[in-house]
């Protein structure tokens, strides 16, 4: 783990010595968001941005750069595939995992894609523009339906998820207690979901259920979806707290 995380800042620190050297852009290929934290702690000096493709989007290119060093303003290297069946008629229900898994099979580099949106049997893959061609001339088919995809501008803007704000109350604001309450489970159960490496906060799996979010953590419990944590509310009467979430169903 050490190995590559230094390999990842070797790679980032080169990126970034290029652009401001050169007076540059020069981009990463789509970063987790542990790695986006990595380089945040890593890189100074140098301008630079995240481009996910869509707001909420967690996997995210880093553009080194900006239009004061560069002289000029960049369209960051990211195309959007639209894939769909070529018959809605005939088709099976498609999945998240269906979709990720056909373009896989392709031999595809995960890094190259961005996070698939899935909506009504149809996904929007943000992806690099070097494979954006290879994409849509190879995938043809996804769980046995003929698929067709195109590129488009962007992704819809009502296909794009929004988080909804929701109340809860809990006794702590340890993170088990918070899942649990979140997702309607015991406290056994997203005890054991810290435990399995299941919950990650900002991109990093965390096992110590008793770990505090922070504000602004976002927060993904395999199985069950992800969330903003947005804090303390108030205190009730009794002592316990009540929390807020902007939750993405």
């Amino acid at each position: 783990m050490a190995d590559e995380e230094n390999m990842l800042k070797k790679r980032f620190a080169e990126l970034a010595e290029r652009s401001y050297s050169k007076n540059i852009y020069t981009c990463t290929e789509f970063l987790s968001p542990a790695e986006q934290t990595l380089l945040r702690f890593s890189v100074k000096g140098v301008p630079y941005h995240f481009e996910g493709g869509y707001e909420s989007a967690e996997k995210a290119i880093c553009v080194f750069g900006s239009e004061e060093l560069c002289g000029y303003e960049l369209t960051a290297p990211v195309d959007f595939i639209k894939i769909e069946p070529c018959s809605m008629k005939f088709s099976g229900e498609l999945s998240h995992r269906d979709f990720l898994g056909s373009i896989m099979s392709l031999g595809i580099r995960r890094s190259t894609l961005g996070d698939l949106i899935v909506k009504n049997n149809i996904a929007y893959a943000p992806c690099l523009e070097n494979i954006s061609d290879y994409l849509c001339e190879n995938l043809v088919e996804v769980k046995h339906t003929n698929v067709r995809c195109s590129k488009i501008e962007h992704i819809p803007e009502d296909a794009v998820p929004k988080p909804v704000e929701s109340e809860f109350v809990v006794a702590s604001e340890r993170l088990d207690s918070v899942i649990a309450s979140i997702y309607k489970l015991s406290r056994s159960e997203s005890k054991g979901l810290c435990e399995h490496e299941k919950v990650l906060v900002g991109g990093t799996p965390v096992l110590n259920a008793s770990y505090t979010p922070k504000e602004g953590d976002i927060v993904t419990v395999r199985g069950h979806g992800k969330f903003i944590y947005c804090g303390i509310k108030l205190e009730t009467k009794k002592g316990r707290l009540r929390c807020t979430a902007k939750i993405f169903k």
